[in-house]
């Protein structure tokens, strides 16, 4: 089976190594999943993930800065700030929260960030903060 252009993923590792590749069998119901990233088709545990990004490319642009905040207004969901336990704060809108299971996903706040959407690892965070959509969080004095 070949893989969809739509299930390209980068992985995050909680060590900082990055792999790009494809995923046709990822569910975040299940604890690991396969990656192939050109060279051959790997298992991927997600304990082992900080998060799971689903890109637009794997070029993405180097020269964007993507911003840090809520810039797209979504008719559903609530905004949500992760900071990861590495200090990196990830800004955008979810539509399934729990802190149950082994993660929940995240739509981008940046409308031109190459992420379409980001699997977050709930072992790989520090805090999670939820939010109504009229609502502002506090500024994060180190969000990047």
């Amino acid at each position: 089976m070949t893989p969809r252009p739509d299930n390209r993923v980068v992985a995050r590792f909680l060590d900082g190594t990055l792999v790009r590749g494809t995923t046709i069998d990822f569910s975040p119901m299940r604890a690991r999943f396969h990656l192939d990233d050109g060279s051959g088709v790997h298992e991927v545990d997600l304990v082992s993930l900080k998060a799971l990004f689903f890109v637009r490319d794997f070029g993405g642009n180097s020269d964007y800065d993507e911003k840090k905040g809520f810039f797209v207004r979504q008719n559903q969901g609530k905004k949500i700030l992760v900071e990861f336990i590495d200090g990196e704060v990830l800004f955008g809108y979810t539509l399934n929260y729990s802190s149950h299971g082994l993660g929940f996903f995240v739509f981008p706040g940046d409308p031109q960030s190459n992420n379409e959407k980001i699997f977050v690892v709930h072992a790989a965070t520090r805090s999670v903060k939820l939010g109504t959509l009229t609502g502002n969080f506090p500024p994060v004095p180190h969000a990047r």
